[in-house]
């Protein structure tokens, strides 16, 4: 197998999903192009935006491919490229685009809700608060590890105090992408003008500002950038999201895009070899296939932070239902071309089935820059352009999940027949967006800080929990609805089974470790273990919520 075989299958693959199973699910629940949407019918100028398709696309697509569908393949390339190649192009299809596709339209089919009212309304709301709850955690993680990873990336000073050229360039240029995304959302905003005018005017921004950081490079240490970073991801989180969310993701998905379709015309040109084997066996470096493969590669085939966006940002800004198939399925398959391209990129540089000792980025810009180098762009260049696009990738994903997990936070003390008016101070402070905000991202600094990488082993797990969960809630609405979601069942089950599994054995190690005193890090292994043993009984919980209402016969017809 080469990479020009292995990329050819993919397009066939994702391509024709997209066309036949795409369009067979969008036909089979319903798509009203007539009915008025959330973002019109609740249009508030802060979460409720309408906006056009691929503006709302570019959102969802550079919020979910963070820096996951780069990590999982690479690291889970250990059994082979085999394993890893049908679990991005099952799961992508049959797994991810199916969550995500659900649960926009369930979102959208209930005023643009969150999964976790869809929750309340169809299970109940102790299972809607144990969600909302699990959601806030989660987006904690999530903020907490992706600053520190694009603080890294920014990070001007090497050990030694000399300048790191490309992490100066990547800064400017995306401090340059956040001023002029301001300045775009505003045009589109005041202009109204014809979207291929838009898509202009975005791309020639998008090439000055990369053109300005290369050639003026700003050079800031770890320390300040996580201030900033913080400071930055304040404002994204609470600001109205017409004039940054949105634009600042349609800017940096034409970066994204054109990075993925750049390597895909350098793969077809320089069709690299795999120098990885095709299958390692079941059990490699003392893990299994299952559940390990199927928890580390999460991004690029399924992933429960997915809905989380679905419902929780894009589908306030879907204009019109038609919408949601590109959006949603279109963006999950990008993101599974984007998982095979960083397989093949581990693949082309690897020495006789060995991955090089390298971080899962590092490989990455490495294994792409040579296929880019093949399309004629300098290999100087093409490091600092994929460097730019895996921080874009982190960026993009945290102003999302911070506006998740403050919409979460807000949330869990909101019950759909709460009496907004008439609340008590308590329920008022946290609701409030800037406390809610402050929160929030005072526990996920905390953690960036001193001790994310404590508990972040067990993101995998809490992100497939997350998808589990998901695709129950989207199972019961479908039901209670009158409308078919069959296909949900089996990625359901499998979800469950693969993250129930992982972390009962997460529990199993690090109690082992812990009371035979067997373990390095004490006080990291029993945070682990209270934090696999939290997820695993309210995985348990939800699950048990869900599935008993899947099984009640009686249906309510609604949305």
């Amino acid at each position: 197998m080469n990479g020009l075989i292995m990329m050819i299958i993919a397009i066939i693959v994702l391509g024709g999903a997209y066309l036949i199973y795409g369009r067979y699910l969008a036909n089979l629940w319903g798509i009203d192009e007539n009915a008025k949407t959330p973002a019109y019918e609740m249009e508030d100028g802060v979460d409720y935006v309408p906006a056009d398709t691929n503006v709302v696309f570019g959102h969802q697509f550079a919020s979910i491919a963070g820096a996951g569908p780069i990590n999982g393949p690479i690291q889970a390339a250990i059994f082979g490229w085999v394993p890893v190649l049908l679990w991005i192009l099952i799961g992508g299809v049959f797994f991810g685009a199916v969550q995500d596709f659900a649960s926009m339209y369930a979102s959208v089919k209930n005023k643009g809700r969150t999964i976790g009212y869809i929750i309340e309304l169809y299970i109940g709301k102790i299972g809607k608060k144990l969600f909302m709850l699990f959601t806030w955690l989660f987006s904690i993680l999530v903020v907490a590890a992706f600053a520190d990873v694009v603080c890294k990336t920014f990070n001007g000073f090497g050990e030694d105090g000399s300048v790191i050229l490309a992490n100066g360039q990547v800064a400017m240029t995306s401090c340059l992408f956040i001023a002029a995304a301001v300045g775009l959302g505003i045009f589109l905003r005041k202009s109204k003008a014809n979207k291929w005018i838009n898509t202009i005017i975005a791309i020639v921004i998008l090439v000055v500002c990369i053109a300005v950081g290369l050639f003026v490079p700003i050079y800031i240490g770890t320390g300040a950038w996580h201030i900033i970073v913080f400071v930055y991801i304040a404002v994204a989180s609470i600001a109205p999201v017409w004039i940054l969310l949105q634009p600042r993701d349609y800017l940096n998905s034409y970066l994204l895009v054109a990075m993925i379709i750049a390597s895909v015309a350098g793969v077809l040109i320089a069709n690299p070899a795999m120098e990885l084997s095709a299958f390692n066996g079941w059990k490699v470096e003392g893990q299994t296939i299952f559940p390990y493969l199927f928890v580390t590669i999460a991004c690029g085939a399924v992933s429960g932070f997915h809905s989380l966006v679905s419902s929780g940002t894009a589908s306030k800004q879907i204009k019109n239902e038609k919408n949601m198939l590109p959006v949603s399925f279109g963006a999950m398959l990008m993101e599974s071309m984007l998982a095979v391209i960083a397989l093949i990129a581990v693949g082309a540089i690897a020495k006789g089935g060995v991955i090089p000792d390298m971080t899962q980025p590092a490989i990455f810009a490495t294994g792409v820059a040579g296929f880019l180098v093949k399309i004629g762009i300098p290999e100087s260049i093409s490091m600092t352009l994929i460097t730019l696009s895996v921080s874009a990738f982190a960026l993009t994903s945290l102003d999302s999940v911070a506006r998740v997990g403050r919409l979460a936070f807000e949330e869990f003390f909101l019950d759909a027949d709460t009496d907004e008016e008439n609340m008590s101070a308590v329920t008022k402070l946290c609701t409030n967006k800037y406390f809610s905000t402050l929160i929030t991202l005072a526990v996920a600094f905390a953690l960036a800080k001193v001790g994310y990488k404590d508990i972040w082993p067990l993101f995998g797990s809490a992100n497939q929990l997350l998808s589990a969960l998901a695709l129950i809630a989207c199972a019961v609405f479908f039901k209670k609805t009158n409308r078919q979601g069959w296909m949900l069942w089996v990625p359901m089950v499998i979800m469950l089974l693969v993250t129930l599994s992982m972390l009962a054995i997460t529990i199993y190690t690090k109690f082992t470790g812990v009371v035979t005193a067997s373990t390095n890090n004490m006080g990291g292994d029993i945070l682990q273990l209270a934090f696999a043993a939290a997820l695993f009984i309210l995985g348990i919980i939800v699950s048990i919520s869900g599935l008993k209402a899947l099984t009640d016969k009686v249906n309510t017809a609604g949305a």
